[in-house]
C-alpha cells in the first residue's frame, strides 16, 4: 500500500481526488485558512489551547466501553464503542468545531457561518460560536429541520440564527450551497466551519486531523486495555469525518481492518440510497472531485436514508483514495436493518445511538457472528440518538423485534 501519512499533496489532492474547485473569490480565503492551519499545527500554543479546550469544555477523552451484553448476544468478537455521543453536544463534531474556532479567531473573523443535516455539527458550530461571543448563521435544509427539530431548537437557544433552505432535496447538499454562497458574498469577515472531510482544500485535510484525536485515542486504550491493536475498525460514513477520525493513526497498521457504512436507504436503487460506493462515478461537487451519485449527464441524483447525517450525494475524498487502495472496505446497511440495530445497542446496552451510528452497529449485527471469539472491534459511537428518538419511534412504531 502506498503511504497514507504525507497526504494531501500541497493542491489537496488524495491520489486523483480532492483538490479545489470554488469560485475565483474564495481561493484568497482558501489560501488563508490553508497558511493559518499549516502555522497553527506546529503552534504549541494553539495546540495547547485546543487540548484543553478539547479536555475541559468538551470533555476528551472519552471512554473506550466493553459492550459485554452487544458481544455476548452477537456471539462473535468482543466488541469496544468508541463513545464520542459522551462528548459536551453529544457526538464527534465538537472536536473539529473547536480546532476551527481557534483559526478563525487567528484571522479575525468574527462572523461564523456553517452548515447541519443532522443538526449535530450546526449545534457544535454554534456551541463554540457562542463560547466565544462570534455572530452565528446555520443553514439546514427544510426536510431535516423538520426531522431535527430538537438540534433546530438546541441551535436557537445557543443564539445562532438557524435559516430554513428550501431548494432541491431541502437536506445536506442544498444547505451546503447556501452557506457557500454566503462565504463567497461575506468572505471577508466570515469563517465557514465546514462539517466533514468534504469541499475544497484544505478542509479534508483539516477536519481529518481535528477529528483524529478520536483513533488516537482508541489506539492508546485499547493497547492498554488488550496489549493489542484491534483486528477491526467500524464508522458509519456520511462525508466521513468520526470515520477517517478513527481510521487515519491506524492506517499503517496493515493488520487492523477497517468498514466504513454507508446508507442504504429503501436498497441500492437510483434516488432511494446514500451509498456512493456502489452506484456513485467519479465527479466534483461543492468544491472537491470525488464518489459521488450523479446520472450519466452529470446531474446530481436524488439521495435517501432514515438518518439525515448520511443523506448526502459525495463521500470525502480521502475515502475515495483508501477505497481505490483497497485499505478501507467500504459496505452499505439500509434503512430497517439501522433501524433494527438501533433497537439493538439500545435495549442490551442501555446506551441509544443516533440513527448514523446505528448504521456501524448495524454492519456488526450481520457480520459479527460470523467472526471469531477471540477478535477484538473498536466501533466508533458518533453520536447519540437524542435528536433520533421521535424519527425512529415513527418508524418503528414502538414494535421493534430487536432480533439480530
Amino acid at each position: 500500500m502506498h503511504s497514507t501519512e504525507t497526504l494531501p499533496d500541497a493542491r489537496g489532492h488524495f491520489g486523483p481526488y480532492g483538490g479545489m474547485f470554488v469560485p475565483e473569490t474564495l481561493m484568497s480565503a482558501l489560501h488563508e485558512l490553508a497558511t493559518e492551519y499549516d502555522r497553527a499545527k506546529t503552534d504549541r500554543e494553539f495546540q495547547n489551547e485546543l487540548s484543553i479546550l478539547l479536555r475541559d469544555f468538551a470533555g476528551r477523552p472519552t471512554p473506550l466501553y466493553l459492550a459485554e451484553r452487544l458481544t455476548n448476544k452477537l456471539a462473535g468478537p468482543k466488541i469496544y464503542l468508541k463513545r464520542e455521543d459522551l462528548l459536551h453536544t453529544g457526538a464527534h463534531k465538537i472536536n473539529n468545531a473547536l480546532g476551527q474556532i481557534l483559526l478563525a479567531q487567528r484571522m479575525g473573523k468574527r462572523r461564523i457561518i456553517a452548515e447541519t443535516g443532522a443538526g449535530q455539527h450546526g449545534v457544535a458550530a454554534a456551541t463554540v460560536a457562542a463560547r466565544f461571543g462570534c455572530e452565528c448563521v446555520i443553514y439546514m435544509g427544510q426536510v431535516d429541520m423538520e426531522r431535527q427539530a430538537l438540534n433546530v431548537a438546541r441551535m436557537k437557544f445557543l443564539g445562532a440564527k438557524v435559516v430554513p433552505v428550501t431548494a432541491g432535496q431541502a437536506t445536506l447538499k442544498e444547505a451546503i450551497n447556501e452557506a457557500m454562497r454566503d462565504w463567497v458574498t461575506n468572505v471577508r469577515t466570515t469563517h465557514y466551519i465546514l462539517g466533514s472531510v468534504l469541499g475544497s482544500h484544505p478542509y479534508p485535510m483539516m477536519v481529518r486531523d481535528f477529528q483524529s484525536v478520536i483513533g488516537v485515542e482508541a489506539r492508546h486504550q485499547i493497547l492498554e486495555r488488550e496489549d493489542r491493536l484491534p483486528d477491526l475498525l467500524v464508522a458509519c460514513v456520511g462525508g466521513g469525518s468520526n470515520a477517517i477520525g478513527l481510521f487515519h493513526p491506524f492506517l499503517q497498521d496493515q493488520h487492523v481492518q477497517m468498514v466504513g457504512v454507508e446508507a442504504g436507504g429503501e436498497g441500492i436503487r437510483s434516488g432511494k440510497h446514500a451509498a456512493r460506493f456502489q452506484g456513485g462515478r467519479l465527479g466534483v461537487l461543492q468544491g472537491t472531485k470525488t464518489f459521488l451519485l450523479a446520472n450519466e449527464e452529470g446531474q446530481i441524483e436524488l439521495t435517501h436514508s432514515v438518518s439525515a447525517g448520511l443523506d448526502y450525494a459525495a463521500v470525502g475524498p480521502e475515502h475515495s483514495y483508501l477505497r481505490d487502495l483497497g485499505r478501507v472496505e467500504y459496505t452499505y446497511a439500509t434503512d430497517d436493518e439501522a433501524l433494527n440495530a438501533f433497537g439493538i445497542l439500545s435495549e442490551n446496552e442501555g446506551i441509544i445511538p443516533a440513527l448514523e451510528t446505528a448504521h456501524a452497529i448495524a454492519y456488526l449485527v450481520k457480520n459479527a457472528p460470523k467472526m471469531k471469539r477471540e477478535q477484538i472491534v473498536i466501533v466508533n459511537c458518533s453520536g447519540r440518538g437524542d435528536k433520533d428518538v421521535d424519527a425512529a419511534a415513527r418508524a418503528l412504531g414502538f414494535k421493534q423485534n430487536s432480533q439480530p
